[in-house]
């Protein structure tokens, strides 16, 4: 197999010769009209011909940029400059910092020195970052058709995402979004059975693990809640992920032994991390990445652990299909699953694995973070977990199962989950490739349009626009729902609605948005019903995964957070989240 070093290398090869072959030809040109040139200027010529013709590149393409930024009224993005050529110091450090820092760190650091957007500028080519909300607005809703994912996008996020919904444009993005519509109906959403079955269990190991005098990671029960209820939803085919028991903590001893499907469905869940990891690396080394691949895709591995879990699935579902035992079934009955309709369309395989990755990592990876962080800001803040319990109480009661109309008519439970998006969104950058030469609206510090040529990538971070202080107060930082109910509600977002982009906005706007929020809120409900309180335990943490000592030092949530968190193409907890609840009965 050719790895993504040795192809692009292979590509490389090939411009190189064509201008050294280039060359040569103009200089036996030269010798067939009586120009007689030496052996050294030949071996000048073809050797410098590479770095020339590169600088005189830039050069050219730097000038025309300007006088068509010029012609359009506007300025260019803001040039980084680093201390290596290519701004390859600032590429390094930024890989390094995504590796081992905070999500923004280093990305936070350049916008308070240089302002809401500027260039980076990676290996010569313009990658335009920004935090600014009209620019967002710009690149998902007034300018959409102009903002695509991109060649870019595809081909280093393609070994992941395949041709999936989120790795497409165009009319085959139409076709995706239309198959998947109809699975996030309003009658589909308020169904809530599947939750409370899986909620159910999960509570029930939590109540076990904690009489047992242990603490249990969080991460990885919403991990497995939500991808049981996710595989049960859109495949009709619940993987049961969350069916042999819990992890101990690193430092426990147990004699307990996985069983074989809940080690195929943990092996699953970190080999799909990995291969996200793998993916959002890419794309901070630029269009160099696959140097970084010479000798293999590091992706195969990961994704050959991935597939074996969920070709059974696949398999199952086309010999339905062939058999006709699902060929026959009423795909607008609410038994009707996703893969039902998709195996109608095609029982290709490849197609079918894609689309259902794209929809695990919408529909389980960004519920599954948003709800670990959630009880983390919920263990760290007493005083939120007590008023929301109240409502709870108030609004549902102690066992009653919770109803979309109790979820809908709860307004703290929706305030602390929209804080939590807020200061965590599960997705904190995304990115999108001009098509042709356009510009972004003019930034506080910059009273000019700013220039986006054509074919370039425009990154933008949901995560530092959701913190910063012009946007949403000095308290920015601060985990405070009542920011979503109270005065500043109508102070910093009624006005500016793009400020607050959790499930992104316009044509690509998340569809499961509503069903995200039923599932959210419908464990929350069901678990402070259950536990009356919740403190992490650090002490369970592996070691290396709690936030280094030296982020004390640092500014703003990062200097007091308790946990670590990184972001692969989600947000999530390093090594877990490990906590300790008390039941609910006991405490009252």
């Amino acid at each position: 197999m050719i790895t993504p070093g040795i192809s692009f290398l292979g590509r490389i090869v090939v411009s190189t010769g064509s201008i050294c072959f280039g060359t040569v030809f103009l200089a036996r040109l030269a010798t067939k009209s009586g120009i007689s040139l030496p052996p050294w200027i030949l071996l000048l010529g073809a050797t410098s011909s590479l770095p020339i013709g590169f600088a005189l590149r830039i050069l050219y393409v730097s000038i025309m940029r300007r006088r068509q930024a010029a012609r359009m009224g506007a300025c260019l993005a803001s040039p980084l400059r680093g201390k290596q050529l290519g701004n390859l110091d600032i590429m390094l450090a930024l890989v390094h910092q995504f590796n081992n820092g905070y999500p923004g760190d280093g990305m936070a650091e350049i916008v308070a020195e240089t302002g809401t957007c500027f260039n980076f500028r990676v290996m010569f080519e313009d990658v335009i970052f920004t935090v600014e909300p009209s620019h967002i607005k710009t690149i998902l809703v007034s300018d959409f058709e102009n903002y695509v994912k991109g060649d870019k996008f595809k081909n280093s996020m393609s070994s992941v995402l395949g041709t999936g919904v989120f790795n497409s444009d165009g009319e085959m993005w139409k076709f995706h979004r239309s198959m998947t519509r109809p699975f996030f109906s309003h009658d589909r959403i308020r169904h809530f059975n599947i939750f409370d079955l899986h909620a159910e269990n999960a509570i029930s190991q939590m109540k076990a693990r904690f009489r047992s005098g242990y603490p249990v990671d969080v991460q990885d029960l919403m991990s497995r809640f939500t991808l049981d209820s996710a595989t049960e939803f859109l495949f009709g085919n619940c993987v049961h992920s969350l069916s042999a028991g819990l992890p101990y903590p690193h430092n426990v001893a147990t004699t307990e032994a996985l069983t074989k499907k809940t080690k195929i469905a943990e092996d699953f869940a970190q080999a799909f991390a990995d291969a996200q990891t793998i993916v959002a690396q890419r794309s901070l080394k630029g269009w160099v990445w696959p140097l970084f691949e010479i000798f293999k895709d590091n992706t195969t591995a990961p994704m050959r652990i991935v597939k074996s879990f969920i070709d059974p699935i696949l398999k199952e579902a086309i010999a339905k299909k062939q058999s006709h035992a699902s060929g026959e079934k009423n795909l607008d009955n609410e038994d009707a699953t996703l893969l039902d309709h998709l195996v109608q369309t095609t029982t290709d395989p490849v197609v079918l694995r894609d689309e259902i990755l794209n929809i695990l990592i919408a529909g389980r990876d960004t519920t599954a973070s948003t709800l670990t962080v959630a009880l983390y800001l919920l263990s760290t803040h007493p005083h939120v977990t007590t008023r929301l319990r109240e409502e709870i109480m108030t609004k549902v009661g102690p066992t009653d199962r919770p109803t979309y109309d109790h979820i809908r008519d709860m307004k703290y439970l929706r305030a602390v989950i929209n804080e939590t998006l807020r200061l965590f969104s599960p997705v904190p950058f995304n990115v999108r490739e001009s098509v042709n030469a356009s510009t972004l609206p003019a930034t506080g510090h910059l009273n000019k349009p700013i220039y986006v040529p054509p074919k370039t990538s425009v990154s933008y971070c949901v995560f530092l626009m959701h913190r910063r202080k012009d946007l949403w107060g000095p308290d920015a930082d601060e985990f405070d729902p009542d920011r979503f109910l109270d005065e500043r509600l109508h102070k910093y977002l009624t006005p500016k609605p793009f400020i607050f982009l959790p499930f992104n906005a316009g044509p690509r706007i998340c569809l499961g948005q509503q069903f995200a929020y039923n599932e959210m809120s419908f464990m929350l409900i069901r678990l402070l019903q259950s536990f009356s309180s919740l403190t992490l335990h650090l002490e369970a943490q592996p070691p290396g995964t709690l936030p280094p000592a030296d982020w004390a030092q640092a500014e703003g949530r990062k200097s007091r957070e308790q946990f670590w968190p990184k972001v692969h193409l989600t947000i999530y907890a390093h090594g877990g989240l490990w906590v300790r609840m008390t039941e609910a009965e006991k405490a009252d």
